[in-house]
């Protein structure tokens, strides 16, 4: 099957997992107890997401943090464990900047500067990274590859970003996504390099704290008018929220992204209302392709009230349950 018919048949029953490990995590029996729960959940899907740092933003070179990072022996352990419970896995190496700068903000001078071309010699890089980890999907089976996650400052180099997936198609032979930012997916004029289009979907659809999903409903009315002609203005390619949540607190519905503010109440409806909402809205909609929720955590939480993005015993993790045992209509 190629990559356009495996494109043509998918529909993502997922959650994001392991963004929070570090060196070893995913490897210890607390990280198998909680992949076996979010197998539980009835979806067939995880997007294994894990992140290598550049110093700056503004840095050429990409480089393992020994202390921290994930070793490629973690990674395979986590997709053994992930197909081992019955999941397909997208493997999604990330970019984070040690500085603290959000990887959107990546970014170097276009002209060449002292016989320098920041652009190439970061791109080099960041191909020779994807390819590293191609070869750990190919290997293993992973049955997608996400190829970079909001990486906007980067975006513009149309040409640089061809290159760099035809290298990862020299040796990954599965379907490829990118992840763009929600608000610039139409911003991307390549995204016919790539076999579906990625979103990390934190729209706004509330408008009060507390907000009905009723209301948040009509939201996301307003958000697939302006995803589905980006789908049919690109021949039919099929959109994937490859991120999507809210965490259980009062108001995070009007900033799904939030995740600094600590002195909001907590509120397991607003993320309940959430997720029920975006799944009545998009479950059925043929140009959609699934989605994979953010996050899914190496640990199971114990903290009562934990206010992150965890469903684990919270209200939306019953949603998530109800709609994927469902089949689309």
């Amino acid at each position: 099957m190629t990559a356009d018919e495996r494109a043509e048949d998918m529909f993502i029953k997922g959650f994001t997992y392991g963004y929070d490990a570090r060196r070893g995590m995913y490897r210890t029996e607390e990280a198998l107890s909680s992949i076996k729960r979010l197998a539980g959940l009835g979806g067939d899907w995880a997007a294994l997401a894990f992140s290598i740092r550049q110093d700056t933003f503004c840095s050429t070179v990409i480089r393992p943090d020994y202390r921290y990072t994930v070793t490629d022996k973690d990674v395979y352990t986590a997709i053994e464990r992930l197909h081992g419970e019955g999941l397909k896995v997208c493997l999604k190496p990330m970019i984070n900047c040690a500085d603290g700068i959000w990887r959107a903000r990546i970014t170097f001078p276009d002209a060449e500067y002292g016989n320098r071309d920041y652009w190439k010699e970061w791109f080099d890089c960041y191909t020779a990274f994807l390819c590293h980890y191609a070869e750990i999907a190919e290997e293993t089976g992973c049955e997608m590859f996400c190829v970079g996650c909001e990486m906007l400052g980067t975006e513009h180099k149309a040409d640089l970003w061809r290159c760099a997936i035809g290298e990862v198609r020299k040796i990954y032979r599965g379907p490829i996504v990118y992840n763009t930012n929600h608000g610039s997916e139409n911003s991307v004029s390549w995204w016919d390099a790539v076999d579906y289009i990625g979103t990390s979907a934190y729209f706004k659809v509330a408008g009060i704290p507390g907000e009905s999903c009723e209301n948040m409903l009509s939201e996301w009315e307003k958000q697939k008018t302006r995803l589905c002609a980006l789908s049919k203005a690109h021949h039919d390619k099929k959109i994937i929220f490859m991120e999507i949540g809210i965490r259980s607190a009062r108001g995070c519905a009007m900033m799904p992204y939030d995740f600094s503010h600590r002195e909001f109440p907590y509120d397991e409806d607003e993320q309940a209302n959430f997720y029920e909402s975006c799944m009545r809205a998009m479950w059925n909609e043929d140009w959609f392709a699934g989605f994979f929720w953010w996050d899914w955590y190496t640990y199971l939480p114990k903290k009562t009230l934990e206010m992150g993005f965890s469903i684990v015993g919270k209200k939306a993790e019953d949603v998530v349950k109800k709609w994927y045992k469902k089949e689309r209509e």
